[in-house]
């Protein structure tokens, strides 16, 4: 019997929902689905320029298993970008170090410190929790 699949830690959500072709209407493209770990390992990668090593030690995974990851989320954004796809960025099998929500209205996101939610100019309340929304 395999063992549970371990959750990867994710620092911060991304701040948008996803990325479309410019040029062509949303509805009328394909899309591909970018889970939240496979963003993390880019943006760790790629973005803030840490080695595969220091990545996985951050994800709290296994180096070839940062690698799996990492490199199944190039595929992804090669294909979107060759075929003209929209990236989705949802679900996975991830936490994040901190509970974090995005507002329905103005989409900022919002993290909870000591029970209380804090954005900057955001007021509105009406939010959802990332975690739960992407499941």
């Amino acid at each position: 019997m395999p063992r549970p699949k371990k959750k990867r830690k994710v620092n911060n959500p991304p701040k948008m929902l996803g990325f479309k072709p410019f040029g062509i209407r949303f509805c009328e493209t394909e899309h591909v689905v970018m889970q939240y770990e496979e963003y993390e390992t880019v943006k760790l990668v790629i973005y803030d320029d840490l080695s595969q090593d220091e990545a996985a030690d951050q994800m709290e995974v296994s180096r070839p298993t940062l690698t799996r990851i990492y490199n199944s989320a190039l595929k992804k954004i090669g294909q979107a970008f060759v075929e003209g796809k929209s990236i989705l960025i949802k679900g996975g099998d991830f936490e994040f170090e901190e509970n974090w929500y995005k507002c329905k209205r103005c989409f900022k996101l919002i993290v909870e410190v000591d029970n209380d939610l804090k954005s900057d100019n955001c007021s509105s309340g009406d939010v959802h929790d990332l975690v739960n929304l992407n499941e």
